[in-house]
């Protein structure tokens, strides 16, 4: 059984996917930390030295080969992930989905505290965050709700949110 967590960023995807692994005694991988790992570089001078498209496309192979070198993971993907280069074809295909769906406002609380390491919003005035995480959220929206599974996790602490996934694999929803 493969779970990938997917949402916009600070949505808590890799804190939750590291919680839920020790609760079903599983492997958890965070692709931007693979990734990482992989280029020997952080994922901001990924995007600074060699761009956004190359990235774009490291990402698609490092999540392909995640996907099909391992059998029984919990995957935490970047923000991105899905809304590029057919990812959401392929997380589907591979893994049962849990989208974690947070409010602009929650996310925006979240960014603000670790906002410079944050590639694609670091150079964002903090008056215009909220209107490009608006922006972004409903540009990306149709790729997260393609999620076998949507969890809210406003107001929510790791262990409600664990709890609630917990919960779907018991019942059925998440195989």
């Amino acid at each position: 059984m493969n779970i990938v967590l997917l949402g916009y960023m600070a949505s808590g995807k890799s804190i939750i996917a590291k919680e839920l692994a020790k609760n079903i005694a599983t492997d958890f991988i965070d692709l931007d930390a693979y990734i990482e790992k992989k280029e020997n570089l952080k994922i901001s001078e990924i995007f600074k030295n060699k761009g956004e498209i190359y990235f774009r496309k490291l990402e698609n192979h490092c999540l392909k080969e995640v996907l099909n070198t391992k059998s029984k993971i919990i995957l935490a993907v970047g923000g991105g992930t899905p809304c590029y280069a057919d990812n959401m074809s392929i997380i589907t295909g591979n893994a049962t989905s849990v989208y974690l769906k947070a409010s602009i406002d929650t996310i925006y609380n979240r960014i603000l505290s670790e906002k410079r390491k944050r590639p694609l919003v670091n150079k964002i005035p903090n008056e215009k965050l909220k209107e490009f995480i608006a922006k972004h959220l409903f540009e990306r929206n149709n790729f997260y709700n393609k999620a076998t599974v949507v969890i809210s996790v406003d107001d929510k602490s790791i262990e409600e949110i664990t709890s609630e996934i917990l919960l779907q694999i018991h019942n059925g929803f998440i195989v």
